[in-house]
């Protein structure tokens, strides 16, 4: 459906407002006309220091950037860079104003040629892919392309550059006539890539700029050790042509002087990933030499959206030739873990998707001190960050992530606004997660949740639900894999674990004569079993009543004696878990070691241990699932579960493995 054109008001006013920057800018260019280069690049040098202040998201763009390209500078030498950049910019933008209304003759006095010699002058002649960037005075290139004042060149070379119009219909007008007037053909990048084939093939050379983020079309391969999208145009023309790249910068050497520097960058045997590969590096080699010059103020390393794991991407991740993943500069995502045991352990499968949603990943969870060990025992996860005491303020939190480091990304599994506050605190550019109450005001990308249709789904699927959002892949079997393999189990010594608590409240827990019956029973069949009662020490009275109702059986009371890592030990240790619907059920089968589960308030749809190695045991009534922490009438979800049931299962369970 084609689109309603706007008020013929709107597009007057438009025009109007058209007209008026290009007459400021035809003004502009009046004024650099007149001006001498040297004092109107210090005046350029004084306005870009003032602007780096008036513009504060600029600087903190170009302050990332250098904090990503130079991790081996100091904090002083990276602001000394900074203020330099600005300075260098402003002088650039004000010199490149001069070389634009001067005549071609005119402009070659402010320039030097470095490494117009041997194979680069080849490359020339016989046609080739031209590589610059938003480097120095870049202007000097698309007014001159500094060739027909070379003595090594006889006769003059064929020249093109690609061009982007802009929005401005006047402005973009006046800009092709001032770049065009030293003899350069314009090729506009919309036209397509046949075009600037035919006429390199022609022995043409045709120049591109080739350090812009590429978006979703680009393909992803180092910058200064960091993935950034890259275009592949370059490399394209290249192989369809059968033609060289190389790079040319005009690096600042002095105040309105500046220096063009050539280098050879690749051949079109290499291919097109490798050769777009090279390119990064060549242009990482020109920035090193003289920083100050590059576009600082560019957001080269853009975190894509929504989906900033690459997976999915369309082109791909390429690293050059000899160059290891390990290499890589870490893209670091902070990920705010559930509260409850149980709801962690669910999002594991999500974690692991997530890291291995990008070769460069660095995964840090944040989560409440109680849950530290399970984080670390997950090795897909590369730093814990631990959020002391019960609940401290959410400022607090944000100070301790912005003392432990960097973060590009923020991902919250809670729903809560309190953990959106945190990470807010933190200062991390960008936040996933679900909306959620009032908390989409501290997030900066909304995860949609699909509609729920069908049977219910497992609460796993929340988790992965906003992994699959951000680009991972959830359907790998390996995300799901336990910590041990659960066949192990079968060998393990008869050691029983049992969890009669649950600390969500009563409702959730079998009564406890019950589970007293079950171990006699099943301890008449294996008498040498021991059963190891486990749970929270808030529950520490369950265990001593439940050991006092069992007779004639094994039986070590545990309950809350053990630390969450000795607990995960246990239970790797044990041959089967018989619990509730409780935290250490789903650490148990992150472990690998088989449960027998009863369930009676809550939903085994949703909360059901993970893995098939798994029995779950209910009694559906008409008033279940209620979810409520306490049984307002008869307890008959759990009353009705047969303690003969329960025993049948273990006895097949422990028999047949």
């Amino acid at each position: 459906m084609a689109r309603s054109q706007p008020p013929f008001p709107v597009l007057l006013l438009k025009d109007l407002g058209n007209r008026l920057v290009w007459l400021l800018a035809r003004l502009a260019g009046a004024l650099a006309w007149c001006f001498p280069m040297r004092p109107l690049c210090l005046l350029g040098r004084w306005a870009g220091r003032g602007m780096a202040w008036l513009l504060p998201g600029y600087r903190k763009l170009a302050e990332r950037n250098l904090r990503i390209a130079f991790p081996e500078k100091t904090e002083a030498e990276r602001r000394s860079l900074l203020r330099e950049h600005f300075a260098t910019l402003g002088a650039n933008f004000c010199g490149a104003f001069k070389v634009l209304v001067s005549s071609p003759k005119r402009a070659a006095r402010y320039f030097q040629v470095e490494g117009l010699e041997g194979e680069v002058v080849d490359c020339l002649r016989n046609g080739s892919v031209c590589i610059t960037s938003h480097f120095g005075n870049w202007e000097l290139l698309t007014k001159i392309l500094l060739w027909e004042h070379s003595s090594q060149l006889t006769p003059a070379v064929k020249r093109a550059a690609m061009y982007q119009k802009l929005a401005n219909p006047h402005v973009d007008r006046w800009l092709q006539k001032l770049r065009s007037s030293g003899g350069v053909t314009l090729i506009e990048r919309k036209s397509g890539f046949h075009g600037a084939v035919t006429y390199v093939r022609g022995k043409g050379n045709l120049t591109i700029l080739a350090d812009q983020h590429a978006g979703d079309a680009g393909l992803w391969t180092p910058l200064f050790g960091r993935l950034a999208s890259t275009t592949n145009l370059p490399a394209i023309i290249s192989q369809r042509a059968d033609a060289p790249i190389f790079l040319v910068g005009v690096a600042t050497t002095g105040l309105g002087r500046w220096t063009a520097r050539f280098l050879p960058v690749a051949r079109s045997s290499q291919g097109v990933a490798e050769q777009t590969a090279q390119i990064n590096l060549a242009i990482e080699k020109l920035v090193r030499e003289s920083p100050a010059d590059w576009f600082w103020v560019h957001n080269r390393w853009k975190t894509p959206k929504p989906a900033f794991l690459l997976r999915r991407v369309k082109r791909g991740v390429h690293l050059p030739e000899g160059m290891k993943e390990a290499a890589l500069k870490p893209f670091r995502m902070l990920v705010r873990s559930p509260n409850w045991l149980g709801d962690a352990c669910m999002a594991v499968p999500a974690v692991r998707a997530i890291k291995a949603g990008r070769p460069d990943a660095h995964v840090t969870l944040l989560c409440p001190e109680k849950l530290a060990d399970v984080w670390e025992s997950v090795s897909e996860v590369d730093g814990v960050l631990r959020i002391p005491g019960k609940k401290p303020p959410a400022r607090e939190v944000g100070r301790l992530i912005r003392e432990h480091s960097f973060f590009d990304v923020g991902i919250l599994f809670p729903n809560s606004p309190r953990t959106a506050m945190e990470m807010w605190h933190g200062r991390i550019p960008r936040l996933c997660g679900v909306e959620g109450k009032w908390r989409k005001w501290f997030l900066n990308q909304l995860i949609p949740m699909p509609e729920r249709q069908g049977p219910p789904k497992h609460h796993v699927e929340h988790y992965l639900q906003i992994a699959h959002v951000l680009g991972a892949d959830v359907n790998h079997r390996e995300v799901f894999a336990p910590v041990h393999p659960p066949e192990e189990a079968a060998r393990r010594p008869l050691r029983l674990a049992v969890c009669p608590g649950a600390e969500y409240g009563p409702a959730k827990r079998w009564p406890l004569e019950k589970f007293a019956e079950t171990i006699t029973t099943v301890s008449e069949v294996f008498p040498s079993a021991l059963w190891e009662i486990i749970g929270t020490a808030g529950e520490r009275h369950l265990g001593e009543e439940l050991s006092k109702l069992v007779t004639g059986a094994n039986v070590i009371n545990l309950m809350g004696q053990t630390t969450l890592s000795e607990l995960m030990v246990l239970l790797s240790k044990a041959r089967l878990l018989l619990t509730n619907d409780t935290g250490s059920m789903h650490l148990a089968a992150l472990q690998g070691t088989p449960t027998l589960a009863v369930f009676g308030s809550t939903e085994p749809a949703w909360t059901r241990p993970l893995g098939k190695f798994h029995t779950v045991i209910r009694e559906h009534v008409e008033c279940s699932p209620c979810f409520l922490r306490k049984c307002p009438i008869d307890f008959r979800c759990m009353e009705r579960v047969d303690t003969g049931q329960v025993a049948e299962a273990l006895i097949d369970r422990l028999r047949n493995g």
